[in-house]
């Protein structure tokens, strides 16, 4: 059978937003395959580089406000004596205040890239700036976990298409945008009569296979998306939609674990305020929505939600009202169930600084084994060939 590359092209647009492997999506369909105890991890990707200085402000320090005459934030909300939060995500202020929120600022890594694409594939991979990974790190999670699980662990993604860090080297984790849109599409019949015929070409053949599993499996992701409804009410933004569609799933049998979202950009070079509070304030209010909906329904004990960004941005300011790439930056950990809450670690050292830029203190590959060993309940050594430690907020 021969196929126009205009329909080629339609095949690899739904197969691509999948990425999954065969074997690994019929695993979707087993019920009540998550354990209600289960601790579920979101990561939030704020793609573009935030500024992290303009995001945890350092109140006191007349270097901070000597090297930014227009752009520092002069109405931050107040988180200790010492430092204070922007004010467009003031719903953090209140879960700082709950013990529901820890910050690890000045993490990073060593050698930094100030590239978008390179800067996002170590934090996404969790390579040394001189090593190139093809596997992402909760891709590689995927795969140690679904060899000896009974029921092998997912991780699906909010997005047309998939992200380096959760393609592993033998499971893939599942992207799409909106579960209906998925499943109607897969219910058209040209893609459903295509994936039956046998075809030569080995990659055209695998793009028929995975085709054939997204097909299989796109109603049951639809069906569990609309199993649990919610009185919770979310922000019509694209963030709050997609908190929605992760809450909806959390509550139903779904197998999964790890559920990866992101927003941006966060590229400020020019106006930087404006854009920072415009998408601070959507991820305050889906944010907000998402806690309460999760408290309302018993699970925000087993929850841990994560932010990170691929770098931060240099400390001066630029001539644009903006600033430019530069290096380490902060985490938020969101969650009911956390050891340690508020500020883990000092704020970041602005009299000694690497021509301009933050000097990291803390390795982003420590967090992550963090995550791995002792919320996921993974070897954080295999996955990340990680051997120096984890932290104890979680």
């Amino acid at each position: 059978m021969l196929i126009k590359r205009r329909e080629f092209l339609k095949i690899s647009s739904l197969a691509s937003a999948s990425l999954l492997m065969p074997g690994f999506l019929k695993s979707m369909a087993l019920d009540n395959a998550l354990n209600p105890h289960q601790n579920i991890l979101i990561v939030l990707q704020l793609t573009g580089g935030n500024d992290g200085l303009n995001t945890i402000i350092p109140v006191k320090n007349d270097i901070y406000f000597r090297e930014r005459k227009t752009l520092a934030i002069q109405d931050a909300v107040s988180l200790t004596d010492e430092a204070g939060i922007n004010p467009s995500l003031s719903y953090f202020k209140e879960l700082f205040d709950n013990g529901e929120l820890s910050v690890m600022n000045n993490v990073g890594y060593p050698d930094p890239d100030k590239s978008h694409f390179r800067s996002m594939d170590i934090w996404q991979s969790a390579s040394r700036s001189d090593e190139f990974l093809e596997t992402g790190w909760i891709g590689r999670f995927l795969d140690e976990e679904c060899y000896r699980c009974e029921h092998p662990t997912q991780a699906l993604e909010v997005d047309d298409m998939l992200s380096l860090a959760l393609k592993g080297d033998h499971n893939k984790a599942f992207a799409f945008k909106d579960p209906k849109r998925l499943y109607q599409t897969s219910q058209e019949k040209y893609f459903k009569s295509l994936y039956d015929h046998h075809h030569e070409d080995e990659t055209v053949s695998y793009l028929y296979q995975t085709l054939g599993s997204t097909i299989n499996n796109a109603d049951y992701i639809f069906e569990k998306s609309k199993a649990k409804t919610t009185e919770q009410i979310y922000p019509n933004s694209q963030l709050g939609k997609d908190f929605k569609t992760v809450s909806s799933l959390i509550k139903s049998d779904i197998n999964t674990q790890v559920y990866y979202l992101s927003i941006g950009s966060f590229d400020t070079h020019v106006n930087q305020n404006d854009r920072q509070k415009k998408l601070f304030t959507d991820i305050n209010d889906a944010v907000k929505s998402f806690v309460a909906d999760m408290k309302a329904n018993g699970l925000f004990h087993n929850i841990l939600l994560l932010t990170f960004s691929e770098f931060g941005r240099r400390v001066a300011q630029n001539a644009s009202n903006g600033t430019d790439h530069g290096t380490a930056n902060q985490m938020f950990f969101i969650s009911g169930g956390l050891k340690k809450k508020g500020l883990l670690n000092a704020l970041p050292d602005l009299q000694n600084l690497n021509e301009g830029d933050l000097i990291y203190t803390e390795d982003f590959r420590k967090v992550y084994a963090t995550i791995l060993k002792n919320w996921l309940n993974a070897d954080s050594s295999k996955v990340l060939g990680w051997k120096n430690g984890v932290y104890d907020f979680i």
